[in-house]
This record gives C-alpha cells, sequence and structure tokens, in this order.
C-alpha cells in the first residue's frame, strides 16, 4: 500500500476537465473523487448550472476512485438539474466506480451510458 497517498490531502489527486458540447457540459474528472477533492468536481457542476447549462454528462472513464463524499456531490448536482428541468448523466464507469453506485442504489436514479457518444446522442 502507497502510504503517500492513503489519507493524503492532496487535491491534485483528482483532475477535472470541462467543456460544452452542443446542450450539454461534459465533465471529465480523472483520478480519485474523495472528501479531500469533492469540491473540484462540485464547482464546475454547480457553475454549469448557474450558467444555465442544465444537461450534464459526467465522463467517468479516467474516474479510479469514488467515495461517499464524491457520490454526494453527483447526487447534489442531479437535484439541482432537476430544479431547472435538466439531469446528470454518467459515462462509462470503471468497475469500482460502479460498484458504489450499485451498492447504495444510487445507479437506480441516474442516466448511466457505457459510451460519451451515447450520452451525447441521447
Amino acid at each position: 500500500m502507497d502510504r503517500g497517498t492513503v489519507g493524503s490531502t492532496n487535491r491534485g489527486r483528482l483532475r477535472v476537465g470541462a467543456r460544452t458540447v452542443g446542450h450539454s457540459e461534459v465533465l471529465t474528472p480523472a483520478g480519485e473523487l474523495d472528501h479531500h477533492t469533492a469540491d473540484l468536481l462540485r464547482e464546475p457542476l454547480e457553475e454549469a448550472i448557474a450558467q444555465g447549462r442544465t444537461r450534464l454528462v459526467v465522463d467517468c472513464s479516467e474516474l479510479e476512485f469514488c467515495d461517499s463524499t464524491g457520490l454526494n456531490v453527483l447526487l447534489g448536482a442531479r437535484l439541482k438539474a432537476e430544479e431547472v428541468g435538466g439531469a446528470v448523466h454518467l459515462v462509462a464507469m470503471q468497475p469500482v466506480v460502479a460498484r458504489v453506485f450499485e451498492i447504495t442504489g444510487a445507479e437506480a436514479v441516474f442516466t448511466v451510458h457505457d459510451s460519451l457518444d451515447t450520452a451525447l446522442c441521447d
């Protein structure tokens, strides 16, 4: 086990890309989404909604880990998007991340896509 990252407050463990594609805001978190890094995803999600982009597509293909704090960020964004007629779509979840959604039942409240192309065509 690499003790250099366990419990680390190194926010560099998560990078979040954001871009607008058609009528969707695509966010691509890469790395570990947890208590220490959650704001790095929460802020661009909330900013997109504030700017009127309510169809949020979260490309999880590079997301290596997600704990309950990360899950709550996505659930919170979903509620805010739905309040203004939008939605959060999740894309290409790796098995370790998908398992968190499966165990908690959260997969039932999101639209999950296998690929970004599929999510953007929806």
